[in-house]
């Protein structure tokens, strides 16, 4: 059987962009499947606010983490690049990580080097670890992996040292033989262009409405040469758009019949979460049960 893990390095791998939408919870990864998603992105942001209904600021645990991933791979059949945070302490403690993600059964996470507890890439305020301690932690996560789940290294360092630390965190962190690399929050084209040509192994690019980095269509991304680009907090910054309508509709004019509008109905979201197909299920069970139970009466 093809493990997520496989199929996502296939992705990875071919000539032509990756693309990676973000989604908010287990019902918006399979809508995002349903619409023709080959890979997902599924981080922090989202599952802080989907789980706590607060910022991304390292308030969730790595169990809360495992346990929110492993909904999702139970529903849907597409890999899921997800967040490993900062690894959640040491060496030590990020041989665990790798072992609940990947029990939790994404095709592939992230570490970053900012101090626990980090910040959103795009907020302000980051600090980040030694270059010594990220290669610690990376070499740690190689050696603990058990799949071919693949492991991705972001640095967000342009924000705290520069431009250029970045980039030589990033050859360093390529050496050592993760699978993919992310530089976090460039400010311009300039930097955007720069990281695929100077870094050898596919790069990642991660587009955030309102943040820091110019956005671009995924086909300037392949143009300039990143293997994947993820829009990871757009579905939330939609869900709360939709909801806030909806709500403020209903609310002031108490009848929803006004307000079903904002909605896509009963059947429509029956059909997309599988009522049909489970009762199907249900019905043949019984089905079979009195064949057996009448052959048992014969």
């Amino acid at each position: 059987m093809t493990t997520t893990g496989t199929q996502l390095r296939k992705l990875i791998e071919a000539p032509e962009i990756t693309v990676l939408p973000g989604v908010h919870d287990t019902l918006s990864a399979l809508i995002a499947q349903s619409c023709g998603a080959k890979a997902i992105a599924a981080g922090g942001y989202a599952a802080t606010a989907s789980l706590l209904g607060r910022p991304d600021s390292s308030q969730l645990s790595l169990t809360e983490l495992g346990d929110y991933y492993a909904r999702m791979t139970d529903r849907i059949e597409i890999p899921i690049l997800a967040d490993g945070d900062t690894g959640f302490g040491n060496v030590t403690n990020v041989t665990r990580t790798v072992r609940v993600l990947e029990r939790s059964g994404v095709g592939g996470f992230f570490i970053e080097d900012q101090i626990f507890p980090k910040r959103c890439g795009h907020m302000a305020g980051k600090a980040i670890i030694g270059v010594e301690e990220m290669v610690s932690k990376l070499k740690a996560a190689l050696d603990a992996r058990q799949g071919d789940t693949m492991i991705m290294a972001r640095t967000d360092a342009i924000a705290t040292d520069g431009f250029q630390e970045a980039l030589d965190r990033m050859a360093l962190y390529h050496e050592i033989g993760v699978d993919i690399l992310f530089i976090e929050a460039p400010t311009d084209l300039r930097q955007l262009r720069q990281i695929p040509k100077e870094i050898p192994g596919p790069c990642m690019v991660n587009l955030i409405d309102g943040g820091t980095t110019p956005l671009l269509s995924a086909a300037e991304c392949e143009d300039i040469g990143y293997a994947a680009c993820a829009m990871p907090v757009a579905a939330t910054h939609t869900v709360v758009k939709a909801l806030q309508a909806f709500y403020c509709d209903l609310l002031k004019n108490g009848d929803l019949s006004d307000a079903m509008h904002h909605g896509v109905g009963f059947q429509a979201y029956t059909d997309l979460v599988g009522l049909p197909q489970q009762r199907a299920a249900e019905q043949a069970y019984l089905e079979q049960a009195r064949v057996l139970t009448e052959r048992m009466d014969k």
